[in-house]
């Protein structure tokens, strides 16, 4: 499992005092008020940043860092993607996983005539749709609901699924 969760990306600067908009990797934008660190993947290393300030911009997240006083020390990091750790992470519900836990996962049908691996998670809004890569180089669209997922055991990294008539044609 993953212990560092993306919870968006940096987008551009907003103003001249170093903020940034951040689109966000995650369900809900409201989290970021909730956070006080994150950390910045630099791709070189991994910065912990203070978050001081949080405001809203229609679909983004607009973050002041106590670390940065203006554009040009911040400029340098559009691109670039916000960590939690998973202690920081959103608390989940029964039967919800975070993606990154669920890519890679061997997925087999309950009969075990089909065999794959979940490659992606396709979220729609409706529900989530699982791709997966399967054995015979095939891929199947799997609506992530309960007649479809069965089980789930990330420890051993499987899914049991049902598939329904008409998914494979």
């Amino acid at each position: 499992m993953e212990e560092l969760l993306k919870v968006g990306i940096i987008a551009s600067t907003h103003g001249v005092r170093g903020e940034v908009k951040v689109f966000p990797t995650t369900d809900d934008v409201n989290r970021f008020k909730k956070l006080k660190t994150v950390l910045l993947d630099t791709e070189k290393e991994m910065l912990t940043l203070n978050i001081e300030s949080v405001k809203f911009f229609k679909q983004f997240a607009i973050l002041k860092f106590k670390e940065f006083d203006n554009i040009n020390a911040i400029e340098k990091y559009k691109g670039k993607s916000l960590l939690v750790t998973r202690e920081n992470a959103v608390k989940l519900k029964k039967d919800e996983y975070f993606i990154a836990d669920l890519i890679g996962v061997n997925v087999s049908s309950e009969d075990g005539s089909l065999r794959g691996q979940l490659k992606d998670v396709i979220q729609t809004g409706a529900n989530d749709v699982y791709v997966i890569g399967l054995e015979d180089g095939r891929e199947l669209l799997l609506p992530a609901i309960r007649e479809c997922v069965l089980d789930v055991n990330l420890e051993e990294g499987s899914m049991k699924i049902h598939v329904l008539e008409g998914l494979l044609d």
